[in-house]
């Protein structure tokens, strides 16, 4: 189906022809005619769907057709887990008002508080921001939602996971009337906090569920290496490197510690690589982003703070040096690859640590997986076998005698009502008096 088809404003639709987008997805064509309708929504779809369009849209058809519920609060409010993912959507929401008087606005932690303040001042008509840091704005009240039109919740699962449900309620109080539109995307519907807060903050909502959440997208080729100890991961990961035709490569660690060591590693063999991690702040963090995706560096080494909110297409390659631990997580990463239709490689290193991790993985995606050698770098590690159940005791056989137990001796009852042949209740019992000791006198 394509965008002109769906009913979209025709300046909405100038756009996307800007950037060459003519055919939707499956999300977007079933999200987006529904939206327009001013209903509210809950999604499901997996990574590199296109959901960001599928909600982009009908905020802003919403926007130009409407008139606004007031001149000075923002019109469109979309909530994010991450900054990374907060500066993905803001930029595909930038490009999307090109050529609109429409302002928007960027609020994140680790940015200057008082710039955002100031930058509220201005009156956005759109916001992206995280959750902890515009309900700290709300609670200084350089903030007010009394006006907001349309509340989008992307990756909603994702901030419940990281504990947003207090700051999720408190802008849904901040916003709550009649005439407002929620549109709540997750990565999967069967999430129990989810629903509690979709009954709370959804009216009647509508449900769609495109293509399945633990479901590794089509054109991406997954491979799994074993490895039997830290040495024998840096070895694969030196001939993948060598022997991979990459454009730009993402490599996933479990620490930051291992994001440096690695990076360092690598750099001393004259590789351009750049790490990532949680511990930068937001100003150094955007500029390597802004590195890696002006191809300044063509490796990135990251933890999961990157797994989401990525949108290269020049990556072409993931590499897992480290399993996820949550198995969602799996699925997030190897989706920074193969977007908007390309091809794509998703590469796993397990050893002996990650083997937990790749087997709930596999039980995840319900697919069973097969490794790959590297010749030269064969590994003696073949997996860890799950434990066999404690033996219990083995019942006894049907046609088995039961063991004749052996019967206590029975006790004598002493009978006590005879004494020496004389009923003890008819005699007079008199007792016997005590004899002093003779004195020996002198």
């Amino acid at each position: 189906m394509q965008f002109n088809e769906l009913g979209l404003d025709n300046r909405l639709l100038k756009n996307l022809a800007h950037y060459n987008f003519k055919e939707a997805t499956d999300i977007q064509r079933q999200a987006v005619p529904y939206a327009i309708l001013g209903k509210d929504l809950l999604a499901s779809s997996k990574t590199g769907s296109g959901k960001t369009l599928a909600f982009l849209l009908p905020m802003l058809h919403k926007s130009l057709k409407n008139k606004a519920l007031s001149a000075k609060d923002p019109r469109g409010l979309i909530l994010v887990p991450t900054r990374e993912l907060a500066k993905q959507v803001y930029g595909e929401l930038r490009s999307m008002l090109a050529g609109f008087s429409y302002s928007a606005a960027l609020i994140t932690g680790g940015e200057n508080f008082n710039d955002q303040v100031k930058a509220l001042r201005r009156y956005p008509r759109f916001i992206v921001a995280t959750p902890g840091r515009l309900a700290d704005h709300l609670d200084h009240r350089s903030l007010f939602l009394d006006g907001l039109e349309t509340l989008v919740l992307d990756e909603a699962d994702r901030m419940l996971d990281l504990g947003f449900a207090p700051q999720l309620r408190r802008i849904h109080n901040a916003a709550k009337h009649r005439r407002r539109q929620t549109l709540m995307f997750s990565a999967t519907l069967d999430h129990n906090q989810v629903n509690d807060i979709a009954s709370e903050m959804l009216s009647d909502p509508r449900s769609i569920s495109v293509g399945v959440s633990n479901e590794v997208h089509s054109d991406i080729t997954q491979r799994f290496y074993l490895c039997d100890h830290l040495d024998h991961k840096e070895a694969i990961l030196d001939r993948l490197l060598e022997q991979e035709e990459y454009r730009q490569l993402i490599i996933f660690t479990a620490t930051r510690a291992d994001t440096e060591r690695l990076t360092k590693k690598l750099n001393e063999r004259k590789l351009k690589v750049v790490a990532l991690s949680g511990d930068l702040n937001q100003t150094q963090r955007n500029t390597i982003m802004s590195q890696f995706e002006r191809m300044v560096f063509k490796v990135l080494v990251t933890t999961d703070v990157a797994s989401r909110g990525l949108d290269i297409s020049n990556v072409t390659h993931v590499i897992n040096f480290d399993m996820p631990k949550h198995t969602e997580e799996y699925v997030h990463r190897v989706g920074r690859t193969g977007r908007a239709g390309a091809k794509g490689d998703a590469i796993s290193l397990v050893g002996p640590k990650d083997w937990d991790s790749f087997k709930r993985v596999e039980r995840y995606l319900q697919q069973d997986m097969r490794f790959s050698v590297l010749e030269g770098l064969e590994g003696k590690f073949k997996g860890i076998q799950p434990r066999k159940p404690v033996n219990q005791r083995s019942k006894a056989k049907p046609n088995a005698k039961p063991k004749a137990q052996k019967s206590a001796p029975k006790q004598v009852k002493r009978d006590k009502s005879f004494y020496q042949n004389v009923a003890v209740g008819d005699s007079v019992f008199i007792p016997k008096k005590k004899v002093a000791p003779k004195v020996d006198d002198e």
